[in-house]
């Protein structure tokens, strides 16, 4: 069986992403079959609660209020909505509903207190919840543990040193700071980051550092190709080629092998043949639906047409952890302190996202 390591450096991560193509899948697909029954993959559906508005500049993202990108606004959704697409997304073969609100931090109040509801809801339908929220306090972390949440997700996005070129509102360190925060509660960490950005080969290596190197390693790790959307700043950039995808999810699945690694974003962009290597090196899990918070993915009946031609089996839910119980609201042991943290805002200007703020004040 391999050994977990957490002293992963960026040399021995280049080494092993360079290796030539068939050895990387055959070291890949080894080491997945040590750990993980090649033949199911977890299913999720990202659901956006929350749409539009957000106050990052991430240079990526069409959710940027910054940003002209024609992307629809929604103020948070009811409970009930909520339940419904959750009661959806579990006949489509979905064991995770992943709950992505655009917010730079969560604030105690009366939305925190509705997505806590929306938590508790979907934990009682026998379905995996997860939430990406942004930056949470300890706190709050273990409110969202109480309400039933079995997974956090808080992606690196890229490398520490590349991170500077994408986004300029906040740290590296936050997102850090995050990732313990929730590991000070039994809920479960998805972190991994985009590719596609125009990043270096070593800036892809150092993410896989940055989560390789945490202890205990993310349970979940999503590798996203790059969606560009036009009035982003990363608009002009070419979609990542399917070898670079397969190659990450084969690097990953080498230095972190008990992590399920999921194929996220860009997944229109691949053909099956694509995706059903990504499979063989070590991707076992997936985005189901045909939307990933504002951005396309492939429709539910193809995904099961694909796993049908595959042999592939939807993992069932709490296979690989117990189902947290929910505390209701009115016993819950962590009540709003109405913290008000101070998540650092670097401020430096990136020329990219500068000339797209300026173009959306033209067209706006």
């Amino acid at each position: 069986m391999t050994t977990i390591r957490h002293n992963w450096t960026k040399e021995e991560i280049l080494n092993i992403y360079n290796k030539p193509f068939m050895e990387l899948l055959y070291e890949a697909a080894t080491v997945h079959r040590e750990h993980h029954d090649p033949n199911t993959v977890q299913v999720s559906t990202l659901l956006s609660i929350k749409t539009g508005g957000c106050p990052e500049d991430c240079g990526y993202c069409p959710q940027a209020a910054r940003y002209h990108t024609n992307v629809e606004g929604n103020d948070l959704m009811s409970v009930q909505q909520v339940k419904a697409q959750a009661l959806r997304a579990k006949s489509t073969g979905s064991s995770r509903v992943c709950m992505g609100a655009a917010w730079r931090n969560v604030k105690d109040g009366a939305e925190f207190d509705q997505v806590l509801e929306m938590v508790r809801t979907i934990n009682k339908l026998e379905m995996e919840v997860c939430c990406t929220l942004g930056m949470i306090t300890e706190n709050q972390a273990h409110r969202l543990a109480e309400a039933g949440l079995y997974a956090y997700n808080h992606n690196l996005d890229s490398s520490e040193e590349y991170y500077k070129e994408v986004i300029s509102t906040r740290g590296y360190e936050d997102r850090l700071q995050t990732i313990d925060n929730v590991r000070k509660t039994n809920v479960t960490v998805c972190s991994g980051g985009i590719i596609g950005m125009g990043e270096k080969i070593e800036d892809r290596a150092g993410m896989l550092v940055a989560l390789s190197t945490l202890n205990p390693q993310p349970e979940s790790v999503p590798i996203n190709a790059l969606v560009a959307v036009e009035g982003t700043p990363l608009a002009e950039e070419k979609p990542v080629e399917i070898w670079d995808m397969i190659r990450m999810v084969a690097t990953a699945r080498i230095v972190m092998p008990e992590t399920q690694v999921r194929l996220s974003a860009g997944r229109t962009q691949m053909s099956r043949e694509g995706q059903a290597m990504c499979f063989f090196a070590g991707a076992n899990s997936i985005f189901a639906g045909d939307k990933l918070l504002t951005t396309p993915n492939p429709d539910v009946n193809e995904d099961l047409k694909m796993f049908e031609a595959l042999g592939l089996n939807p993992q069932k839910p709490f296979t690989k952890k117990v189902q947290p119980q929910s505390v209701e609201a009115s016993e819950s042991k962590f009540q709003a302190l109405g913290e008000k943290p101070k998540w650092t805002r670097p401020e430096h200007k990136i020329e990219r996202n500068e000339v797209a703020k300026q173009q959306a004040k033209v067209l706006k």
